[in-house]
């Protein structure tokens, strides 16, 4: 599916999705990664949902975000909530929904100026 939305600048925005990958700013990725407003990072080593651990969400405290939007493939999955305990405990929403779902909601939080992150897993 695309997705359209008023440009904003070099905002980095979803602009179309797939079961096995994810297009910002008209760039296909197919691997796990972070999209934030000014970048998208492909650092973030969760390589699977079965596999997160702690110090995947921990990695995003360092970012300082409002919410973490954490899309899950095209199943939503809530992964168990101590494994993110540290980004509640320091006032960071952690949302879990499917990834188009997720990559929707980052487009107009983002474009309402939210600092928001999106942490997309296949």
């Amino acid at each position: 599916m695309k997705l359209h939305l008023a440009n904003l600048g070099d905002t980095k925005l979803f602009t179309g999705y797939a079961d096995d990958h994810v297009m910002i700013n008209k760039e296909r990725f197919d691997t796990s990664l972070v999209v934030l407003a000014e970048e998208v990072r492909t650092d973030w080593n969760a390589q699977n949902f079965d596999d997160l651990s702690e110090a995947h969400f921990e990695y995003f405290l360092a970012l300082k975000p409002e919410v973490v939007l954490l899309g899950t493939g095209m199943q939503q999955r809530f992964p168990h909530p101590r494994l993110y305990r540290a980004l509640t405990d320091a006032g960071i929403g952690v949302e879990c929904m499917n990834t188009p779902a997720a990559c929707r909601t980052y487009n107009i939080l983002v474009a309402e100026d939210r600092k928001v992150i999106a942490a997309i897993l296949f």
